[in-house]
């Protein structure tokens, strides 16, 4: 740690924390900050919105009753100081490390995590679960959702807020509002809670003028204050503002306050927890607070993935400074305060410092699968005018920064509605336009009755860009797009495609915005493999595989990031007499039917690699392909995800635990050439 603890030195839980003084509560956060910062520029993990709210954290924890009172975090990225609140520091160094705790609330983890989140706009729906469960049971706790980072753009949030103010549940829902989810919030929902009555001036204005009635007239002021309160009332209902919006769905509205005011939150909070019926309480906090380079890039500092060499310096005296003091806890000592214009990086190792732009790639990996789609976008859109791109508020994290400043007439965020950007683009589709719709393979599964109902049915020329299939690392379970080769093998008439490297992905997007029908690309999330480019490039048709490897002995049949671990396997086969085929698939849909059944005819031995859920995938289609062939086999074997979740831990290590590595599938492939 950066400095000596005064309250986290041990393992602490919310008891601790409810007969704490205001300043000591106040301590309580800034060390929580600490811990924080420490264990994230470290293992990686969300920073920014975990900073932004430390203090509604520790409030709900001064205030309620957890876990009796149900505490429901939306995405759950934003729970690093509730984890810490509830028993897990002594845990916490090991955040999101194999066998360590998890990114995200975890029900398995902790009878204080009470619903296992990682996907957007949950949390209300999952709370007011539980609270009409409770009014069923007669029981009498309190149950929250906090939710924030642009979720309350997701249908799903408006819908169980619609249903919980129909039913005049008592529930609090938090909006943590910081004007950002991943990318800057987007929407007439966002700009309406946010930009009404919620500014700086208009908030330091009100208190002004309940200081003054009360200094000038102390025996009258109390009344003047509420008649002052009321007018300020019917002026938000003048404008239309989030109380009248909100009272239209039946809840409460109250805010918007300080989100960093511990004073403000705690009062606040014991107002509400009496109340039987739906709140909404509107509190405004800064993504990345307490933490100069968050705050002033919390795009940036979002999501770190874990750095590799030197680490942010983090001064032991002040280490969690505000904008307004310019970062001066982050200078080195060899520094003066003015010669200093930005965060720079200190190697803990020989203490030497790097250059700017050594700090600057801290966080920085290598050329990535999502880079070469978000250069593809840039350069195709200078010669297609037709070419649109969409995101659902992951512009950044798709790879389509560029594109959205180049272009941004053509450019969509419809925040986080991945159900809504798939029937978008259907209307861009159907109008002309080759759309591209960038999401993450576990994002697109909410969105699969549109991909069916209003892509595949019309058979739209829509093309998908499927980032984060397969193994994600650290996010874990929710997170894996484990499933995407099963589900898009179902959509008629799709084209669905995973290149084996860089050089094959650029193929493939080429082919992607040329097909007369709906198709979808799936690559992984890191680096590409580095592989030397073909000598001429390839020329990519639909449902037509690559043989990389001659062979009689077994055929191995792999799609996506599986092809170079099969190929270095039968390399090694090789070295023990043993031929096998590798066929690179490229396709599930569809399928390269004469290659398959030529290698397994000739092999009599197949065995198939991928990086999705085993039932569906590409086991399931080269499965059934043989079968109905009637094709008679010696063996069958097939490697890929389970149906247990994957726990989170390095990519590397989740491959090597599931034998999908080189030297895990040269075991599976021996067995299955000499059974014992």
């Amino acid at each position: 740690m950066s400095r000596e603890l005064t309250f986290l030195n041990k393992d602490i839980y919310p008891e601790d924390v409810k007969d704490l003084t205001l300043e000591d509560l106040n301590l309580l956060a800034s060390e929580i900050r600490q811990v924080i910062i420490d264990v994230v520029t470290t293992n990686g993990g969300h920073l920014a919105s975990s900073l932004g709210a430390v203090e509604i954290i520790v409030a709900l924890h001064h205030v309620f009753d957890s876990p009796s009172d149900k505490i429901v975090f939306d995405v759950g990225h934003q729970a690093y100081a509730h984890k810490i609140l509830t028993g897990r520091l002594k845990g916490f160094s090991a955040l999101r490390q194999s066998g360590g705790i998890a990114g995200f609330p975890r029900r398995e983890e902790s009878s204080f995590d009470s619903f296992n989140t990682g996907h957007s706009s949950t949390s209300i729906s999952a709370a007011l679960g539980m609270a009409v469960a409770r009014d069923l049971k007669g029981e009498k706790h309190k149950v929250i959702a906090i939710i924030g980072d642009g979720a309350l753009t997701g249908g799903m949030a408006l819908e169980a807020m619609n249903h919980a103010g129909g039913i005049n549940n008592n529930l609090l829902v938090i909006f943590n509002d910081n004007r950002m989810s991943i990318s800057p919030n987007v929407g007439a929902i966002s700009q309406y809670l946010s930009l009404k009555f919620t500014s700086p001036e208009h908030i330091t204005l009100r208190e002004k003028v309940k200081s003054i009635l009360k200094k000038i007239m102390p025996q009258k002021g109390t009344r003047l204050i509420r008649r002052f309160q009321g007018a300020e009332e019917a002026l938000k209902a003048f404008l239309v503002s989030p109380s009248s919006f909100l009272a239209a769905w039946g809840f409460k509205y109250l805010g918007p306050i300080d989100g960093h005011d511990l004073k403000t939150l705690i009062e606040a909070l014991r107002h509400i927890k009496p109340l039987e019926r739906p709140v909404f309480l509107h509190v405004l906090t800064t993504k990345g607070k307490g933490y100069a380079p968050a705050e002033d890039n919390p795009l940036k500092f979002h999501g770190l993935g874990k750095p590799k060499g030197p680490e942010l310096l983090i001064d032991p005296v002040n280490p969690f400074p505000s904008l307004a003091e310019k970062r001066q806890s982050l200078i080195l000592p060899d520094k003066k305060p003015e010669e200093a214009s930005a965060p720079l990086v200190i190697d803990k190792a020989d203490g030497k410092s790097p250059n700017e732009s050594q700090a600057k790639e801290l966080f920085s990996p290598k050329l990535t699968y999502t880079d070469v789609f978000g250069s593809f976008m840039v350069k195709e859109a200078k010669e297609n005018p037709l070419l649109v791109a969409l995101t659902a508020a992951m512009s950044q994290g798709t790879g389509l920064g560029e594109f959205f400043h180049l272009y941004p007439e053509r450019a969509f965020d419809v925040g986080i509605a991945e159900q809504h950007a798939v029937t978008f683009a259907a209307g861009l589709a159907v109008s002309g336009f080759r759309p591209v719709v960038a999401i993450y393979s576990t994002f697109l599964q909410r969105s699969f009755d549109q991909l069916y109902h209003d892509v595949a049915l019309q058979k739209l020329k829509v093309f998908f860009a499927v980032d984060r299939a397969g193994l994600v690392g650290e996010d874990g379970p929710t997170h894996h797009g484990c499933m995407d080769l099963s589900y898009l093998r179902l959509l008629p008439g799709f084209v669905v495609m995973a290149p084996k490297d860089e050089h094959e992905q650029l193929s493939m997007l080429k082919l992607g915005i040329t097909l007369p029908g709906p198709a979808a690309i799936r690559y992984p999330r890191g680096p590409v493999t580095g592989k030397k480019p073909p000598a001429q490039e390839q020329i990519i048709t639909p449902g037509k595989g690559e043989l990389m490897k001659d062979g009689g002995d077994l055929t191995i049949i792999a799609i996506g990031q599986s092809v170079w671990p099969a190929f270095e396997a039968a390399e090694a086969l090789s070295k023990k007499g043993i031929e096998a085929a590798v066929i690179n698939l490229r396709f599930v849909k569809p399928l390269d039917e004469e290659l398959i059944l030529e290698y397994a005819e000739k092999s009599k031995r197949v065995l198939t690699i991928e990086e999705n859920n085993l039932i569906g995938g590409l086991a399931g289609a080269v499965s059934q392909l043989l079968v109905t062939k009637r094709l008679s086999l010696l063996a069958f074997d097939s490697m890929g995800l389970p149906e247990e979740p994957v726990l989170h831990a390095s990519q590397k290590e989740q491959r090597q635990k599931l034998g999908l590595t080189s030297e895990g599938i040269l075991a599976r492939a021996l067995a299955l050439v000499s059974p014992t």
